[in-house]
């Protein structure tokens, strides 16, 4: 339903409805950068070279399982068509299609990352000890992909489903599960770096099983088959293949910029794990509106019901644009504090400092494009998404390649070269990188040619 006039106020029900939603998935959401944060926290004891390390390596395996991440975007959009339109056994069957799909495709993708761990890291510019550490990592998280993907997968089907309680509480549980095994596996056993990977293996595998529990349960209630259906897969493939497509320039993006503070040096690496880390952390919480989004707007769709697709999206571009100014000014406040819990070296607290700073000025920008990312994911399209990444990652492309050439080099001084070369790093990620993508989502929503109906 759409605002009422005559009230001068939103409509109750719908910002009920978004919140029910965003709520929930954003605890599920915060999750992965959790891990982030506490693998950080305990490594970065360790020294500047481990938390380097961490820093190479986290990028690399959030890249390959963010690439991954149409498992549960492509899944909501199609659970929630299905939904809408009444039939919930089809949901449950495509919901059970695309874990076999991400299960598959974990397996596989672990035993890669393995094998190729050293020429990866020495591919982004390790160099020494950072070498070592990051190698390490990437080889004991690895087997968790499996878990990571099966994840992904059922949350989406669960989202579609309009359920976003159960992955809230799975990983809610996870996140309390890896930073027990961190600390005991890092400090406690004194396994270094590779024990911070275990722990994240094992507590992603132990959360898959748990989702594929849930999932499975439901679907034979309602009378779908759990057995794989090649032909279910692979129109799953088929289906995401856009927005792989639209997750590959986003990660491009991502490790172009880590790739830029590795050459801008080791104080400016290791600040720069702590930046994304954190912007991580904030993404992933105006994201939980972007997945209510995907829900309501897929439903509506699949109920043939315009008015209400219109509501939702902007209700939601209010919502996400208001919680970006408050993440901002909350950030921004703690740019000083944060890095303390990181790090004891000056010189990445200083360039830690410089890119909070930076990215807490464009985090409204980031409300309103992950918002118009939702919205147009949960109306199916993929298409466009997957064209508009990849201009925007041109765009984006000469600002990373101006601040590799002209930011000041950080051997020149310790502490100013490494803080100005990321504080510069930060404006062309959070600045125009964001600013692209906000101009080509928000071109496509003032149109109506997203908006297909139907199941």
């Amino acid at each position: 339903m759409a605002d009422d006039p005559r009230r001068g106020r939103p409509d109750r029900a719908l910002d009920r409805r978004i919140l029910a939603l965003a709520v929930p998935a954003l605890g599920a959401l915060v999750a992965e950068p959790l891990f982030v944060l506490v693998d950080s926290a305990v490594v970065g004891r360790l020294g500047t070279a481990p938390l380097a390390g961490l820093a190479l390596a986290s990028t690399v395996l959030l890249t390959v399982v963010g690439l991954c991440v149409f498992l549960a975007y492509a899944t909501t959009a199609a659970v929630a068509r299905r939904l809408g339109a009444g039939d919930v056994r089809g949901a449950l069957t495509l919901g059970v299609d695309g874990m076999w799909l991400a299960a598959g495709l974990g397996t596989v993708l672990a035993v890669a990352l393995v094998l190729t761990a050293p020429w990866v890291v020495t591919a982004l510019g390790a160099r020494g000890d950072v070498t070592g550490q990051a190698v390490a990592y990437l080889r004991w998280s690895a087997p968790g992909l499996p878990g990571m993907l099966l994840v992904l997968a059922a949350t989406g089907a669960l989202r579609g489903l309009q359920d976003t309680r159960t992955p809230l509480w799975t990983a809610a549980g996870g996140a309390v599960v890896n930073a027990v095994l961190n600390v005991a596996l890092v400090l406690g056993a004194g396994l270094g770096i590779a024990g911070s990977g275990l722990g994240t293996a094992l507590t992603q595998l132990a959360m898959g099983a748990v989702l594929t529990v849930v999932v499975v349960r439901g679907a034979v209630s309602a009378g779908a088959s759990v057995a794989p259906a090649l032909g279910g897969v692979v129109a799953g493939a088929r289906a995401g293949a856009p927005l792989l497509l639209r997750t590959l320039s986003l990660r491009a993006a991502i490790l172009l910029t880590a790739v830029v503070a590795t050459g801008l040096g080791p104080a400016a690496l290791a600040g720069h794990q702590v930046v994304a880390a954190v912007w991580g952390l904030t993404a992933f919480a105006l994201d939980a509106l972007a997945i209510a989004a995907q829900a309501l707007v897929g439903r509506s769709l699949g109920a043939d019901d315009v008015t209400a697709t219109r509501a939702v999206l902007h209700r939601t571009l209010q919502w996400g644009t208001g919680t970006g100014v408050v993440l901002g000014v909350a950030v921004a406040a703690s740019a000083w504090a944060l890095p303390a819990a990181f790090t004891d070296d000056p010189a990445v607290r200083s360039a830690a400092t410089a890119g909070l700073l930076v990215a807490a000025l464009f985090m409204p920008v980031a409300g309103w494009v992950f918002v118009l990312d939702g919205v147009l994911i949960g109306a199916g399209d993929g298409r466009y998404l997957a064209a508009a990444g990849m201009v925007t990652l041109v765009a984006y492309a000469p600002a990373a390649w101006a601040v590799a050439v002209w930011a000041p080099d950080a051997t020149a001084g310790a502490t100013t070269g490494g803080t100005t070369g990321l504080a510069w790093l930060w404006v062309a990620f959070a600045g125009v990188f964001m600013a692209a993508r906000a101009v080509a989502t928000g071109l496509r929503a003032r149109g109506s040619r997203w908006m297909v109906t139907g199941a």
